[in-house]
């Protein structure tokens, strides 16, 4: 006999029983976004190569240790998405959205990178992002800013995150300032490890982004980035600032924060979390206003942000802030008593269902003992059991059942089933 199939590592499914927590999470991430006027893209899961080593850069870790690239039959090289903000960017451009509009969009789905599974990080996960095109104020920075604000604080993760701020300045201001980093390096490079010794000459601004302690106090005295801004970037800056602490929005300004991508300019911004152990990000973004004309199409000022869906679940969970109601998947279970009552079982399932658009009812099948049929009943996680036993069949009634509650059986007419259903399931008194 040959081994069971597994699924590939850091790629895993999602259980019905996990699936009501996400549900809860996506259902708060579209009305969020809904409120704010964003519209929902979706983009394929599979892009060209080359799309994501132009946006991306091909010396970030990204591009060269983690994409999962095949060529197809075709001979042409195609990529799992690492990411989405270079697909929307393509499809925004390929469409024609971009040409003298502006768009506010969001996006939700699964994302690919071959490096190291751990906790609430996997080869497969899962994202939800926003992405903005042509707005160059400082105010829409602080609007994405605030989007995300608004959703911790709609899940109760207010006070267990901490909004981190910096801006790269233009294109030239960086430029001028790489020259001044490399210098300040190459006169500590016995300090840098390996790793920052190769970034030295294709990537010196990702080694501010370093984690080794034994570069920290070095890195602490190297040239400040927002030292050295640009008139514009300062201004725009400056602007950011002013709005987040007119909207009562606590922040710290790291200059060490820098993005693992290269298309970013200007603001730069994660929020953080300590909750799930060792400091990590769930939510960043920035400007990246030089990434259309860098895929081919004219200039147009961008700013989103992406977070990490598995990580959100993860604190969600650990911090047991999803509401108990928002978790059961399930109002009743109709559950006929014999074989006789499976047919008017069946019937009153579906106008049940036709009356209460929003009930979720289930249905018991493949028959069974009393005893089997009422642990089934309990084992369903539904708050009722509409009993139809021969008697009931006879009266033209039902019995509901409180599964969850300690409370004594009701025997209803099946004409007035709909209304006391309606109000049971809305906590109003039958």
């Amino acid at each position: 006999m040959s081994n069971k199939i597994q699924a590939i590592r850091g790629m895993n499914d999602l259980l019905p029983d996990q699936s009501p927590l996400w549900q809860y999470f996506e259902g708060q991430v579209r009305a969020l976004m809904r409120h704010y006027g964003y519209a929902e893209i979706r983009t394929p899961i599979v892009e060209q190569t080359a799309l994501f080593k132009r946006s991306i850069g091909e010396v970030t870790d990204i591009v060269e240790k983690e994409m999962y690239t095949f060529d197809d039959r075709n001979g042409d090289s195609l990529t799992l998405r690492p990411e989405n903000t270079a697909s929307c960017v393509r499809a925004a451009m390929q469409h024609g959205l971009l040409h003298n509009q502006t768009q506010r969009l969001w996006y939700q789905g699964p994302m690919f990178r071959h490096e190291r599974p751990q906790k609430g990080r996997y080869r497969q996960f899962h994202q939800v992002g926003v992405e903005t095109f042509g707005l160059d104020g400082p105010d829409i920075d602080a609007e994405v800013i605030l989007l995300s604000a608004r959703l911790w604080k709609q899940l109760g993760l207010d006070q267990h995150v901490t909004l981190e701020i910096n801006s790269l300045g233009s294109t030239e201001a960086r430029a001028a300032y790489r020259d001044k980093l490399v210098a300040y390096f190459e006169q500590h490079h016995e300090l840098l490890d390996e790793d920052s010794r190769r970034r030295l000459t294709s990537n010196p601004l990702r080694i501010l982004d370093s984690k080794n302690p034994d570069m920290a106090e070095m890195l602490g005295n190297a040239p400040q980035l927002i030292d050295h801004l640009d008139p514009d970037s300062r201004k725009h800056f400056d602007g950011l600032t002013a709005l987040l602490k007119a909207a009562g929005i606590e922040y710290v300004i790291n200059p060490r924060l820098v993005r693992g991508l290269d298309y970013y300019s200007r603001t730069v911004f994660e929020w953080t979390t300590t909750t799930l152990g060792s400091q990590g990000t769930v939510c960043a973004g920035g400007r990246y206003d030089g990434l259309v004309e860098q895929l081919g199409g004219k200039s147009v000022p961008a700013v989103g942000f992406a977070m990490g869906i598995e990580r959100l679940i993860l604190m969600l969970d650990t911090l047991k802030l999803v509401p108990d109601n928002a978790l059961t998947q399930l109002d009743a279970y109709l559950l006929p008593m014999s074989e006789a009552t499976e047919p008017a079982a069946l019937l009153l399932a579906e106008r049940l269902r036709d009356a209460l658009p929003a009930l979720s009812l289930q249905l018991h099948c493949g028959g069974g003992s009393f005893k089997s049929r009422i642990k089934k009943a309990d084992r369903s996680g539904a708050r009722l059991a509409l009993l139809i036993g021969e008697d009931e069949l006879a009266r033209d009634s039902v019995a509901i059942k409180f599964l969850r509650e300690d409370r004594e059986q009701l025997d209803i007419a099946q004409a007035s089933l709909t209304e006391t259903l309606n109000a049971l399931l809305s906590g109003s008194s039958a």
